[in-house]
């Protein structure tokens, strides 16, 4: 999706303008080199009146966030006047003071702390930066807040297709769809599982040939005579028609026992591939877990998240073991193993994805819920160049903070067992996104 920022410089005629003009433009072009359309005016807005005028010919529903940079000191009456007409959030920005030992020449902090004031007794969401345009960790931030607030919107886009229901006593894969809307912006398409069997049965092979040669290019040794594999590949293809015709953008599948009883394959090959081709998936008709998933994909520019349960412990490399049955996204394969087919570790039906994940930095997160409302897991680490530890699809991945503290704290704040992977360092998006969501963040980095 395409979003916009509206850049509003503000100052009064009593400051020194021209050196507030520098800054501005400097600001300017930082703002523009960012993967953003920028809405801005010419100059410094001096007047409420000035600033009326320009918000009059902007484009509101295209603006994800306003960046109000206090050039000079401006009092409340600007930034009351710009939430009155614009809705979104507010970066408020002041910029150092030139010099010192003379005139006060911009009075730029106090002008943003005048603004954040007023903004905060508004009940308006906003946030805080300070620094020069030329500052390196001012550019992060702001690539920080934008990038945080194009996954809220696309949040709202979220539409998961979940395919039968969670299985018993699974109660973690729930929801409250209601509340998911409200207070996360997703949508819930319920999907029935044993209609999705008996009309994916119905096609050909001349239909459901391409589901087997996508997957050829990225497993290795795959047999495409398999009856599994023919089963994987119908599926597949009527998910793809599903998906298509309710606009579906992640799924949350019923993984067993039906496949195994009644499809007779495993489902995990037909969640790997959805999620490397970029509809996450996730087992277990684990609705938040899917979640979790597609916002680490939207954090991450597009990357392949993971799902899986912490399996094992080991104190001597402070790290943990995520396994799941062999579901994986084909990318995430050790390179120099590759990803390739096997049978389930319990049911021996295949096909599953069968290799440890590659090594690298990873972020762990889970969106979470309990009856006292939603909440965020961040955790941070490194995935170890070990071998498979279990049957499936499984990595282990050394955390920053002490495994045994960790682990109890998990298990005290009573999180969910499916926790989502991937290979980014956004652990600093995540936790602002629990912030700007207003949900409480449970964060585990060094």
């Amino acid at each position: 999706m395409s979003y916009s920022i509206l850049y509003v410089p503000i100052g009064r005629k009593t400051f020194d303008l021209e050196a507030g003009e520098v800054q501005r433009q400097k600001s300017s072009e930082v703002l523009n080199s960012l993967d953003v359309n920028v809405i801005e005016p010419d100059g410094i807005l001096t007047s409420p009146d000035d600033l009326k005028h320009f918000l009059k010919a902007v484009q509101k529903d295209e603006i994800i966030t306003t960046i109000y940079q206090s050039v000079t000191f401006a009092d409340g009456e600007f930034v009351e006047t710009l939430i009155r007409e614009i809705e979104a959030p507010v970066i408020v920005w002041s910029i150092r003071e030139p010099s010192i030992n003379g005139r006060l020449r911009l009075n730029s902090l106090t002008g943003g702390n005048s603004t954040s004031h007023v903004l905060k007794c508004a009940k308006h969401p906003y946030t805080f930066l300070f620094g020069n345009p030329e500052e390196a960790q001012v550019k992060k931030k702001i690539e920080v807040q934008l990038k945080v607030r194009g996954v809220m919107e696309e949040l709202k886009q979220l539409r998961i297709g979940v395919i039968g229901e969670h299985p018993p006593g699974f109660f973690f894969s729930g929801t409250d769809v209601e509340l998911l809307k409200e207070q996360l912006g997703v949508e819930v398409k319920d999907v029935d599982l044993e209609h999705a069997f008996t009309q994916s049965k119905k096609l050909t092979e001349e239909e459901y040939e391409h589901a087997i040669t996508r997957a050829e290019q990225q497993v290795i040794g795959l047999n495409r005579t398999d009856e599994t594999v023919h089963r994987f590949a119908q599926f597949t293809t009527f998910m793809e028609s599903v998906i298509e015709n309710e606009q579906l953008t992640a799924l949350a599948i019923r993984c067993w026992p039906e496949f195994f009883n009644e499809l007779g394959a495993a489902a995990c090959s037909t969640l790997s591939q959805f999620t490397e081709d970029g509809i996450v998936s996730s087992c277990e008709a684990d609705i938040h877990g899917s979640v979790s998933m597609f916002i680490l994909q939207q954090m991450s520019g597009g990357l392949a998240p993971y799902l899986g349960d912490m399996v094992h412990v080991n104190e001597a490399s402070n790290s943990v073991v995520f396994w799941h049955c062999g579901a994986g996204a084909y990318s995430l394969a050790h390179p120099e193993q590759g990803a390739k087919p096997g049978v389930h570790p319990n049911r021996k039906l295949g096909f599953t994805m069968e290799f440890g994940l590659k090594p690298g930095q990873v972020t762990m997160f889970r969106v979470g819920y309990t009856p006292d409302g939603y909440r965020l897991l961040v955790m941070r680490g490194n995935a170890l160049d070990t071998p498979k530890r279990f049957n499936g699809t499984s990595v282990e991945v050394q955390l920053e903070t002490d495994i045994n503290e960790t682990l109890y704290g998990l298990m005290e704040d009573g999180f969910e067992p499916h926790y989502a992977l991937v290979y980014a360092d956004v652990a600093d998006e995540l936790i602002e996104l629990g912030r700007q969501l207003g949900l409480e963040t449970i964060v585990y980095t060094a």
